[in-house]
């Protein structure tokens, strides 16, 4: 018999087929029935468990595709993804030099630390105030020197599990080890640019003078399920935000 695909009720606009095969396969996704790297049955046993038409599939996995959820492999099928540090860098590192070349950074983190939210990452992560959080500190390098300060706030208990050495280079991005660690995949981000003087830490940490004007930019990243799962604070003083928009 075809699955039951949610339905709207008589008061809401009903979304259309592909959307709604969208949202059922992005619910199960998001409950683990197909974890990072494992292959989706074909397009056409999913129309015929679902009883919809092939390009009905088609177009809720093209928009799964788009979102960074699935992708499609040449002649195999397709795989929910498996973040990859290339992958991450690409897709989510948007500070390239002032020559407009793109960096390729490493990532130390410094500290690592519970603590309670603050007012901004309480907002921001949809926690209640002084909820606990895990907050980072780091530095993203390259040629020897610091390009970027970061604090970084993740919400516990969904962060318990995350492994990230400190006082040594990651050798991989944080997004791959939120997935890995903790189940928790970056769909999306929204990033905040402002200005910004430098305190003496992050003068420190960036080797400038205190009071230095700095390139602020504050991320919230959201999980597979829509759901804040990340705020980040990234300084620089000697990168540019770049980003296409097409």
């Amino acid at each position: 018999m075809p699955e039951d695909l949610p339905r709207a009720g008589p008061a809401v606009t009903a979304r259309p087929l592909y959307q709604q095969v969208h949202d059922h396969l992005l619910g199960r996704i998001v409950a683990g029935e197909w974890l990072p790297g494992d292959y989706l049955p074909s397009e056409q046993r999913l129309a015929a468990s679902l009883g919809v038409a092939l390009g009905t599939v088609r177009r809720a996995l093209d928009e799964l595709v788009q979102a960074g959820v699935v992708e499609r492999r040449q002649g195999r099928g397709t795989a929910v993804l498996r973040h990859s540090s290339d992958r991450a860098r690409f897709r989510f590192f948007r500070l390239v030099g002032p020559d407009g070349a793109r960096i390729v950074p490493t990532g130390r983190v410094l500290a690592a630390r519970e603590r309670a939210a603050r007012a901004e990452e309480a907002r921001a992560l949809g926690l209640a105030p002084a909820a606990p959080v895990l907050a980072l500190t780091r530095e993203r390098r390259a040629a020897g020197r610091v390009l970027v300060h970061e604090t970084i706030a993740l919400p516990l208990p969904l962060f318990a599990r995350l492994d990230v050495p400190v006082g040594q280079d990651l050798a991989e991005e944080l997004y791959v080890l939120y997935q890995r660690d903790c189940g928790i995949t970056v769909a999306r981000a929204e990033d905040r640019i402002s200005p910004e003087a430098a305190s003496v830490v992050v003068a420190r940490s960036l080797g400038i003078a205190p009071g230095t004007p700095l390139l602020r930019i504050t991320r919230i990243a959201f999980g597979l399920d829509g759901v804040a799962v990340e705020h980040r604070v990234s300084r620089t003083a000697r990168l540019d935000y770049a980003v296409a928009i097409e």
